[in-house]
């Protein structure tokens, strides 16, 4: 359940993956079911065309604090990240999600310079899986990313996943395609499949003995 999940929660996944969907999604839910501040760091500096950064303003509507850029401005979009993302690291009654850049370890310059204040057993890093993009479609593509973003952050992945999808063409047979390879991966690495996410209209169609929780996506970005 999200409201079981550690205090500060980060999601990483390869371009593609629909890992800023996945956040989003999560973070909304997550205000829904507890009390207390909640804050959302979008750390994406690297894709232009699917930030979370753009929904800042719904974000604050539903009582969610958006953290970004470091430079406020509407008509540039500029690779900074403002250093206001700490403050909810050290601010125990705040739920804190996390939408960190994919790919490639240019990510460490980011999450590098704040990786210590991260302690052991008090935070998430969920792996997002999509079965369907290049570079994720085997187990050792999937363990080879975790193993880098692991070793480049100094954090380790906590739970995975599934979010196979072709966005709006998304059926279950995708669904059930990345739950046998999150399945494959999760018995390699020991790390558990924490959620399946899907489009909200396929969720009564998906079997009930799915491992790990569903987790409902409305199409934000």
């Amino acid at each position: 359940m999200i409201k079981d999940d550690k205090r500060v929660r980060l999601f990483i996944g390869h371009y593609g993956s629909g890992k800023s969907e996945v956040s989003i999604n999560y973070v909304t839910n997550l205000r829904k079911i507890v009390d207390g501040p909640v804050a959302f760091a979008d750390l994406d500096i690297v894709n232009v065309y699917f930030r979370t950064r753009e929904k800042k303003d719904e974000l604050r509507s539903m009582g969610i604090n958006p953290i970004d850029s470091s430079i406020e401005t509407d008509t540039l979009d500029l690779p900074a990240v403002s250093a206001q993302i700490m403050t909810p690291l050290h601010e125990n009654d705040v739920n804190y999600v996390l939408d960190v850049v994919g790919g490639d370890n240019v990510w460490t310059r980011v999450v590098g310079r704040c990786a210590a204040h991260f302690v052991e057993g008090e935070y998430d890093m969920f792996c997002v899986v999509n079965a369907n993009r290049e570079q994720t479609q085997t187990a050792e593509d999937v363990i080879r990313f975790i193993k880098s973003m692991e070793e480049t952050s100094k954090l380790k992945v906590t739970g995975l996943i599934n979010n196979t999808h072709l966005i709006r063409q998304t059926t279950v047979e995708d669904v059930l395609k990345g739950q046998k390879l999150a399945k494959e991966v999760s018995k390699l690495t020991n790390i558990p499949i924490k959620y399946v996410s899907c489009l909200r209209e396929l969720v009564d169609s998906l079997p009930d003995d799915l491992e790990g929780d569903i987790l409902p996506i409305d199409l934000y970005m």
